[in-house]
């Protein structure tokens, strides 16, 4: 019988599929954009229905959304504000945020894992951080004048301050609900205070510890602007929105609100959400149709 032998064959090329993390990225900034249209197209009716109300009935210029944007461009291109630019003010309130949040955090574990995980750290921590959580930022301004002068010290200070408490509050309420069987478990397997903080309690409490720090970027991001405005630090977003009303330069003052809008959503949707989705898969608390 004749044998017949397989020549070379050349590979026949595959497609490659879609990666499915970046295929579920995809859709939920395409689900996102779609979300946002119908409330953005309503909020700038209002806007523009405002102005034009405004105008004809106190005869005072109003900023329209069109107006908004076309000073918002000329910033942006770098036309100054306040003998400064836009990206100076925004690189410096930023930088404020950062360090007071920073601060915030920090202290806000320390004193969350103290209160929680002891007796005697409940009752000599957690009423000064129940009491700081009921007091306005803006309250805080006398202390940070006399602590820190007039100055950017003085509004990191507000900021640290007035976004500590929910920070500290969340993390202790996640250590007490961790599962006692996992701390008996850890100390069965002679894992000490050091480890059984970093390794069990810290990581069980870890969804109620993003809550508390969504909370406190909120509180910070806002009492940045009001501390800029009151304490007078010479740059920054909200000292810009000020000095705008004493020159009524209010489309500048305008643009700068668009701003502070706009940073605070890509702080939240594009830090927080991703790093909370993780944290809910990781735990198994996503449903069927979040994970798409």
């Amino acid at each position: 019988m004749a044998s017949f032998t397989a020549g070379p064959t050349s590979p026949v090329p595959v497609a490659e599929s879609p990666s499915p993390t970046g295929w579920r990225a995809r859709q939920r900034v395409r689900r996102l954009l779609l979300d946002s249209i119908p409330g953005l197209l309503v909020l700038l009716v209002a806007w523009q229905g405002l102005a034009m109300g405004v105008a004809q009935l106190r005869g005072v210029g109003f900023p329209t959304p069109w107006e908004t944007c076309q000073r918002l461009g000329s910033l942006l291109a770098g036309t100054p504000l306040l003998d400064a630019s836009i990206y100076r003010h925004v690189t410096d309130s930023l930088g404020r945020w950062v360090l007071g949040f920073s601060l915030a955090t920090t202290v806000g574990l320390l004193v969350g894992l103290v209160a929680g995980a002891w007796r005697w750290g409940t009752r000599l921590l957690l009423p000064s951080v129940q009491l700081a959580q009921l007091i306005p930022g803006l309250a805080w301004i006398p202390l940070a004048l006399l602590l820190f002068g007039i100055g950017p010290r003085a509004t990191v200070f507000m900021i640290a301050v007035t976004a500590m408490p929910p920070i500290a509050l969340s993390v202790v309420g996640g250590v007490r609900h961790v599962d006692p069987s996992y701390i008996r478990a850890a100390r069965m397997m002679g894992a000490g205070p050091g480890t059984l903080l970093c390794r069990v309690l810290l990581p069980a409490a870890l969804p109620q510890i993003l809550t508390g720090l969504r909370v406190g970027l909120g509180n910070a991001w806002r009492v940045l602007v009001a501390g800029e405005m009151i304490v007078g630090t010479g740059t920054g977003i909200g000292y810009a929105i000020l000095q705008a009303r004493w020159t009524l330069d209010y489309a500048s003052g305008f643009a700068c609100i668009a701003i502070i809008g706009l940073l605070g959503l890509t702080v939240e949707r594009g830090v927080f959400g991703p790093l909370e989705r993780l944290v809910r898969r990781r735990w198994g608390r996503l449903g069927e149709s979040e994970t798409c």
